[in-house]
């Protein structure tokens, strides 16, 4: 028995992990490396006092308690989780619809190609470009608060930015605009996966429109609906151009004192910003921790759907 085409194929098999060395150089330098750097400082009393640096000291688990303790943690990531809700759930209802009437051949629309790149076109703008142009659009000087004015719906003086439930409402809006194209797309991919007949034989039935979305599309979409939800959640606790923008990296407006649209990651950013390194180095890991249990959930729900 001839080995030597299995040789040949060994030997061209080597040349596939010489073109993954880049890759593994780049991840280990800039992922790994400053992963283990932050759990390791995450132990240590290390900050600015004035002038005089105060640090590296080991401190333990003090900087996870202090952050436990801490209201300012559950206040924010209150906060996080109300603008994460209120742009997901017209994303997700909007993103269904649109994906529905995309996928459905009888509906035969025209121009959708025109219209997959137009509602996917928000996704590739910066989101600092985003907020500055609703800050500009919503400003006290602009073109909707004259719109507005002039329709007498609002006074002349009335500022969007001091009240939180509009500015919570214009980050929630901006974050849908921003995604909702990127998640159309990934539903409408769901949707034509699924097997063609299984329509049909539920039309052959009697089965209304309304019964085979709810019957049959929505529970074949199951693992992408559950990876969308966990994502964006994900992404949600990323949270950070937005209002940081918005707010000047203050999170105002404020309710009974506090910030209203201060997320976790723009708590972060002030951490580092005044050189705390040991709290948000914790801070950080407690956001590591929260994102790998959302993804141990994408696993589960995946493969259990799989099963």
């Amino acid at each position: 028995m001839n080995n030597k085409p299995n040789k040949n194929v060994v030997k061209y098999n080597k040349w596939g992990y010489y073109f993954l060395i880049p890759f593994f150089v780049i991840y280990t330098v800039f992922s790994l490396i400053p992963l283990f750097s932050t759990i390791y400082n995450s132990f240590f009393e290390h900050f600015m006092s004035g002038l005089k640096v105060i640090g590296p000291n080991y401190v333990g688990l003090e900087n996870y308690a202090n952050l436990l303790k801490d209201p300012r943690l559950f206040q924010y990531a209150g906060n996080t989780v109300i603008m994460w809700i209120i742009g997901f759930v017209p994303q997700i209802l909007v993103s269904l619809l649109l994906a529905a009437w995309f996928t459905d051949p009888a509906l035969r629309l025209k121009g959708q190609r025109f219209f997959k790149t137009v509602i996917y076109l928000p996704n590739l703008i910066m989101a600092a470009a985003f907020s500055m142009l609703f800050y500009t659009l919503f400003g006290k000087v602009g073109p909707i608060h004259d719109i507005l004015f002039r329709a007498g719906m609002i006074a002349k003086d009335f500022d969007f930015f001091q009240y939180a439930g509009w500015t919570r409402g214009l980050v929630g809006f901006m974050n849908f605009l921003m995604w909702f194209g990127n998640t159309t797309i990934l539903l409408m991919a769901g949707m034509m996966g699924i097997d063609q007949s299984l329509f049909e034989a539920a039309e052959v039935d009697g089965a209304t429109s309304t019964q085979i979305f709810f019957k049959i599309t929505l529970p074949l979409l199951r693992p992408i609906l559950v990876y969308v939800l966990i994502t964006s959640l994900i992404g949600g606790l990323q949270m950070f151009d937005v209002p940081q923008i918005l707010s000047n990296g203050k999170g105002n407006p404020l309710i009974n004192g506090h910030p209203t649209i201060m997320t976790l990651i723009m708590w972060l950013n002030q951490n580092l910003y005044s050189r705390n390194y040991g709290l948000g180095g914790a801070l950080s890991v407690i956001l590591f921790i929260i994102t790998g249990i959302l993804s141990l959930l994408v696993f589960h729900f995946t493969g259990k759907n799989e099963k």
